[in-house]
Order: structure tokens, then C-alpha cells, then sequence
């Protein structure tokens, strides 16, 4: 049984709630294992940005660390965690194997976010003009990320679709795949449709798919659809944004760059619609579970709603055709009836798939099964030990060759 409840988190960045679902997730994750009574450690090796969340204020301890650097072999060996969980494969391949050589009985979990290899390959095909097929998922992103999903113990999968993507194409072992998605649940007050007006998108622009998504608003769906409703704006909401972005900006044909949104559900719940043309991505999109959540229904692709609603109904409609995408927004905008119907789409989605009480305890049982059971899981992922294996000689070694050269 559990001989210590110590967690480390080693972030890709610091978690940042208010400007990215990545954020959210990962705060969601946090509170997850408090409520287990958890002590936490929360350590990255980037820049603790501006907007960064209190991590102290919820009792959790940060570190700041460095890559290529035996000061955190000292430094874990010390805390001896019970857990370590990596935010994406891009941390376990930095940090993975120095975890293995101080702490071999820590129990290995990797958050994916998204599956960066669907993501890769699906931009790949938008910027090549064709259509997306499984043989572009076969790439160095690929190889890397799918690497790191075998040497760790467990990965967390937000989206039913990826987790038949790496048991079907990958042949991962679904012992190895957990699908937790985010949380989420309606607000209490909304407004209602007479007192909304506009249209509105949110996302963090360090994120390649929200900028591509704004870019083909601009060029493409907002010039169609401000012929039919003058009146009404489009509404940019996100963190980080370029010139480039701010480029965009063009109040004489009601396309609006806001800037960052101090908090998102305001924005998104005094707007009429959401607007999410997502051309590429993966996992599942923070804004429309946000949308849902402040009873705005939302227009989308095939790519944006993604995993997200199971059988149920869609809170608006599904397009990938522009004119289409357009000719339904206005339906949507226009009929009081029909909106109402989507937003009550939107509440039975979130009731149904994304309540936190639907998997908390069942997540729970999982680790707890999976530390009772280490060795035996690990004997079944043979595979996985071959890679650790593998990459403790190659990663390692350059690792330290590394460190040393940067002591000269």
C-alpha cells in the first residue's frame, strides 16, 4: 500500500487557468489529488509568466528547475515522491530518465493535453491545402510522443477519439491509456438571448491553432457574415497576442482584437455565439465546454467538436463548409427558439460527459490500483521498459555531456 502521498508535477510551463483550457486542466488535475490529501510539488524549468497561477495559495509547494542539470537528481531524491506526473511528452523526455535513476518506484504519469503528433499532422495538411489521412501521423512527433506513452505507467487522454487512435494505429495497450477530460458545469446566472448581442472567439495565441482559426475568420468566414448581419461585431478575446494578430484588428468592419479577457465566462456568456472555425487541433476545446458552461451555443468544425458531445446533440452547429458555417450562424443568431435549444444541448453535454463527479473517484482507484500493482504493470509494458532502457543510454549521456560543457 501507498507509503507516501507525495506528488511532483515537473510543468511544461507554469499553469496559467485564466488564458489557457491547458491551465485549467491542469489545475483541475491539482485538485484532484489534494482532495486525495496529496502534498504537492509543482516544478518547471520555464519563466514564470505574468499571468501565472497562485500555486502557494493552494498549498502547494514550487520549484524551480533546470534542464540538463544534476541539481534536480539531488532535489527529487530528496522529496521521494510517490508520483511523478510529467505535463506533456516533451517534460517526461527531458526529465523522464533522471525520475527513473533516483526515484525507479515512482509511479510514472504523463498529461498529454492533446496528442501533439494529431495536432502536427493535421496542421501539416491545412498548410498543404489537402485533406488530413492517417499516414501523416507517422512522423518524428510521432515516434517521440508515442515513446513516451510506453515508458510512462499511465497517460492521461482527454479525448475518446485519441484513445482509439493509439490503441487502433499505435497498438498501445489500453492498460496503459486513461481518459479523463475536463470538468466542467453550467453557471448559475446567464443571460438571456434578448440581452446578448455579437459574436465571440477566446484563445490563448501562443496556441498555433487559435491563430490560424482567427486568421481564417478574418480572411474568410466574418467578411461573409458581415454582409448578412452588419450590425453585429466579432469579438477576439486572447493572451499573447502578436502584431501579426493585432494586425487583424478593424473596427470599421466590426472585427474587434480585445486583448486578454480577465475572465472569460463574461465575455463569452454576454455574447450571442461563439465562433470556433478550428481548421486543426486535437484533444478537446476549452472555449466550447466554456461556451456550453455560459449557455452560449456555438458554430464549429468536425475538428472542433471533436470527441466532445458523444450522441448527443450538438449546442449549434457542426460546418466545415464556410458558406455553410455562415448561412448557420445566421440562423442561429436570428432565432430566439432555435438558440434556446442549443444552449439546453450544451447543459445536457456537460451534465452527461464532462461533471467532475463522473470520474473523480474512479481516477482515484485507478492510482491507487496501479501503485498496489507496480511491478506487475510494468512486467506486462515490456516494451516500455526497453525504451527507458534505450533512452537512459542516449538521452542521458547527452544530457550530462551537456551539463558539463555548460560548466566551462
Amino acid at each position: 500500500m501507498l507509503k507516501s502521498k507525495t506528488l511532483l508535477i515537473i510543468g511544461f510551463v507554469w499553469p496559467e487557468p485564466k488564458s489557457s483550457a491547458a491551465g485549467n486542466r491542469m489545475m483541475q488535475i491539482i485538485e484532484l489529488f489534494l482532495s486525495d490529501g496529496y502534498n504537492i510539488t509543482f516544478a518547471s524549468a520555464a519563466q514564470n509568466f505574468e499571468f501565472s497561477e497562485n500555486l502557494s495559495a493552494f498549498e502547494v509547494s514550487i520549484k524551480s528547475i533546470e534542464l540538463n542539470s544534476s541539481t534536480f537528481d539531488d532535489f527529487i531524491k530528496k522529496l521521494n515522491p510517490a508520483i511523478v506526473l510529467f505535463d506533456r511528452f516533451m517534460v517526461e523526455e527531458q526529465f523522464g530518465w533522471r525520475v527513473s535513476d533516483s526515484c525507479p518506484n515512482a509511479l510514472k504519469v504523463l498529461d498529454t493535453e492533446d496528442l501533439h503528433c494529431l495536432r502536427s499532422a493535421r496542421q501539416l495538411a491545412v498548410k498543404e491545402n489537402r485533406d488530413f489521412v492517417f499516414d501523416d501521423l507517422y512522423s518524428d512527433v510521432a515516434k517521440r510522443e508515442i515513446a513516451s506513452i510506453l515508458r510512462c505507467d499511465l497517460s492521461l487522454i482527454i479525448s475518446e477519439f485519441e484513445i482509439d487512435l493509439l490503441q487502433n494505429q499505435f497498438k498501445v495497450s489500453k492498460k496503459l491509456l486513461y481518459y479523463l477530460p475536463i470538468f466542467a458545469e453550467k453557471l448559475d446566472k446567464i443571460p438571456t438571448f434578448n440581452n446578448r448581442k455579437d459574436f465571440v472567439y477566446i484563445g490563448n495565441f501562443l496556441h498555433e491553432p487559435n491563430w490560424n482559426a482567427v486568421k481564417y475568420l478574418s480572411e474568410t468566414i466574418f467578411p461573409l457574415l458581415h454582409k448578412k448581419l452588419p450590425d453585429a461585431k466579432m469579438l477576439i478575446y486572447g493572451a499573447y497576442a502578436s502584431q501579426k494578430v493585432l494586425e487583424l484588428h478593424k473596427p470599421n468592419q466590426n472585427f474587434y482584437i480585445m486583448g486578454r479577457a480577465e475572465e472569460s465566462f463574461e465575455v463569452i456568456k454576454n455574447a450571442k455565439v461563439l465562433l470556433a472555425p478550428i481548421r486543426f487541433g486535437a484533444g478537446i476545446k476549452g472555449k466550447l465546454l466554456e461556451a456550453m458552461q455560459c449557455g452560449t451555443p456555438s458554430i464549429t468544425t468536425s475538428i472542433g467538436a471533436e470527441a466532445m458531445f458523444g450522441t448527443l446533440n450538438w449546442n449549434g452547429f457542426i460546418k466545415d463548409n464556410p458558406a455553410e458555417f455562415v448561412d448557420a450562424t445566421v440562423h442561429l443568431y436570428n432565432n430566439e427558439k432555435l438558440w434556446n435549444q442549443c444552449k439546453e444541448n450544451g447543459f445536457e453535454i456537460l451534465k452527461k460527459r464532462y461533471k467532475k463527479e463522473l470520474f473523480d473517484k474512479k481516477f482515484s482507484a485507478q492510482i491507487y490500483f496501479l501503485l498496489d500493482n507496480l511491478k506487475q504493470h510494468r512486467q506486462n509494458n515490456f516494451m516500455g521498459s526497453i525504451l527507458q532502457h534505450h533512452l537512459n543510454y542516449s538521452t542521458k549521456y547527452m544530457s550530462k555531456w551537456i551539463e558539463e560543457k555548460n560548466k566551462k
